[in-house]
């Protein structure tokens, strides 16, 4: 048991008192199970059913932790219902694809009216009851509409609950702790400060006026039923990341989890040092055992996903309605109801004409093998009979098999080690943001797609998203060595590569079209008819491009309708573009772009030079 536990479990015991028995703990009890875990068990499933509470028990019969009497921690939320709520997840969903996953998606649409409190096992009942007097002493006054206003910051975009209406609410709660304290000894604190609905936090600033159109499309005057939710969670794994199997796994060895599809995994990352690379150690929510799990099998979810929904108190709109108005009730309410309709229809179709907007990613490739070792890189790396060996741990650890053995990777390289290390922390970094690829677009350089491949395992996107390659995204041929172009792999080869290349995608730049030292004219133009019909292909979301340091300004100038640079300013601004250097492009209104700040942070590291051992033996 680590040491927080411990101080919680001394803690805790000393507290307990006699307990007291309901239906449920005793056809648990009479099942044969000990009391204390009965208790936890029902905790855990909030209270509802005894088969639900015996499955959990079943499931927990390994786990370590079961007999220690850490309790579960419990909040207090308002929820909206109906129609509102519909929107607010509209809100959630579209928020997260344009702008990637922000901080308010770690949870549902809610307000806060008491922050998480601990309440012993056994005495969890009495927060129901205690819910109920708090609910039925404030229905009478409870208001019918809740109004609502936006509030934007920043880092912060929300709906404010006017005075008179929070005055009410805020009543609400603290009857709620009153009866909370005296019925099962819990030390609770209300809200007493502003009452809000978060819709987004801690997002990035540029994502900020997206943000407010969209929230703009939320109509915050159609009816709601309010409803008080109590919820618990795991105090022990507040701190930990949430991880959700996509694939069943089992285990090859005694240290590993089993995994079926849909089970949550708490991992604290500060504690993977005894982790290879692509496992990760994390405890099993549905067994409470701990082990290794393969990362790739999982995806990220919601901190909200494994929190348990134990009782709620809903207020109803109906209240306080004179039975003699009830006809004139009626004739008004049909009207309100027809005008809340034509409302929702014109915001529903505010909202889709904003589902449509796009951005647009444009990444450089990592580092090449023959920036480091320079034009005579494959010889340094090929024995005599024409293999493949690692002379430095920057050389990768394999080539792929092409037509022709290595011979024509000597004008298409690969990434270095570095480059690899480079494209895969760039990737880790876009999950970090939020951010989800729609659409996937690659130069047919070997650099790049071996980018774009490490960028989506990491975005846990590989088997999903499919990469394009397109030849229109080709660096300028002028750049490239000899008057012939080089021997790009084909998409078989790329297959049998484990590359998840679209075999069916019908590029729009042939790549029978791409001329040899081309001009600087007719690579701009090459470049803005490519990147134009590839965004016209793409209705919504976000637009990758895996390309050269040339296309992070050759393929956003078209979509800003910019010129094209001075050939002499173009090769100069090309030179300071590093390993992946991004651009990033968001679409204000139809067809209208702007430039904003790339969804991550630049990517800076300084050279390390080659060390012979024996020279420095010599020079002693």
């Amino acid at each position: 048991m680590a040491a927080r536990e411990t101080q919680l479990y001394t803690k805790i015991s000393k507290k307990l008192k006699d307990q007291i028995t309901f239906p449920f703990l005793e056809a648990l009890l009479a099942m044969g199970f000990p009391a204390h875990t009965a208790q936890k068990a029902l905790a855990a499933t909030g209270r509802r059913t005894v088969e639900e509470a015996s499955e959990w028990l079943h499931f927990h019969y390994n786990d370590p932790s079961l007999d220690d009497p850490i309790p579960q921690e419990y909040a207090l939320y308002l929820c909206p219902t109906g129609p509102l709520l519909e929107n607010l997840q509209e809100f959630w969903r579209e928020s997260k694809r344009q702008c990637g996953k922000n901080r308010a998606h770690e949870i549902f649409p809610h307000v806060t009216l008491c922050d998480f409190f601990t309440c012993e096992d056994q005495k969890v009942e009495h927060l129901y009851e205690a819910l109920k007097r708090a609910g039925d002493k404030i229905l009478s006054s409870f208001p019918s509409t809740i109004p609502l206003s936006l509030h934007s910051s920043i880092s912060y975009l929300g709906f404010f609950i006017s005075d008179n209406s929070a005055d009410v609410i805020r009543e609400f709660a603290m009857s709620f702790a009153t009866e909370a304290s005296i019925l099962a000894d819990c030390i609770i604190k209300p809200c007493t400060k502003q009452l809000h609905l978060t819709l987004a936090h801690k997002f990035y600033p540029h994502h900020q006026k997206t943000l407010e159109q969209l929230a703009k499309s939320i109509d915050q005057i159609q009816s709601c039923q309010w409803t008080a939710a109590l919820y618990s969670r795991d105090m022990r794994f507040v701190h930990y990341q949430t991880l959700r199997a996509l694939f069943q796994y089992k285990p090859q060895n005694m240290d590993e989890l089993m995994l079926t599809a849909g089970d949550y995994i708490f991992v604290d990352r500060t504690q993977q040092a005894e982790a290879s690379e692509g496992w990760v150690i994390g405890i099993s929510h549905r067994t409470g055992c701990r082990g290794f799990v393969p990362e790739n099998y999982t995806e990220r979810a919601n901190e909200s996903d494994t929190w348990v929904k134990h009782r709620t108190y809903t207020f109803s709109l109906a209240i306080g309605l004179d039975p003699k108005d009830s006809e004139h009730s009626t004739t008004m309410n049909s009207k309100f109801h027809h005008s809340l309709m034509t409302t929702k229809a014109n915001k529903i179709q505010a909202l889709k004409a904003l589902t449509h907007k796009r951005s647009l990613l444009v990444v450089r490739h990592g580092e090449r093998v023959d920036q480091i070792f320079g034009k005579s890189w494959l010889q340094q790396c090929s024995t005599i009979d024409g293999n493949y060996y690692r002379p430095d741990m920057n050389f990768p650890s394999n080539l792929p098999e092409r037509k022709n053995g290595l011979k024509n990777f000597e004008n298409d390289p690969p990434l270095s080690s570095c480059g690899i290390f480079q494209s895969r922390l760039t990737g880790e970094a876009l999950l970090d943001s939020g951010i989800k690829i729609s659409y996937m677009y690659c130069s047919p350089a070997l650099r790049c797609i071996q980018t774009a491949k490490h960028i989506l395992e990491e975005l846990k996107q590989e088997k999903s998203l499919k990469i394009r390659v397109e030849p229109g995204l080709f660096e300028w041929t002028k750049w490239e060595t000899g008057e012939t172009l080089p021997a790009l792999m084909t998409l078989g080869e790329l297959t049998k590569a484990n590359f998840n290349v679209d075999v069916d995608y019908r590029s729009e730049f042939p790549l029978s079209s791409l001329m040899p030292l081309e001009s600087y004219d007719d690579y701009v133009k090459r470049c803005s008819m490519t990147v134009k019909q590839i965004v016209a292909a793409c209705p919504g979301g976000v637009i990758s491009i895996v390309s050269h340091g040339s296309a992070l300004d050759s393929c956003t100038r078209p979509l800003l309708d910019l010129p094209p640079r001075d050939i002499s300013d173009f090769a100069q601004l090309v030179r300071k573009i590093p390993s992946l250097g991004m651009c990033f492009c968001e679409e204000v209104e139809e067809n209208k772009w702007q430039l904003n700040n790339p969804p991550v942070k630049t990517l800076t590291h300084g050279s390390n030079s080659a060390f012979n051992w024996r020279n420095w033996i010599q020079d002693c």
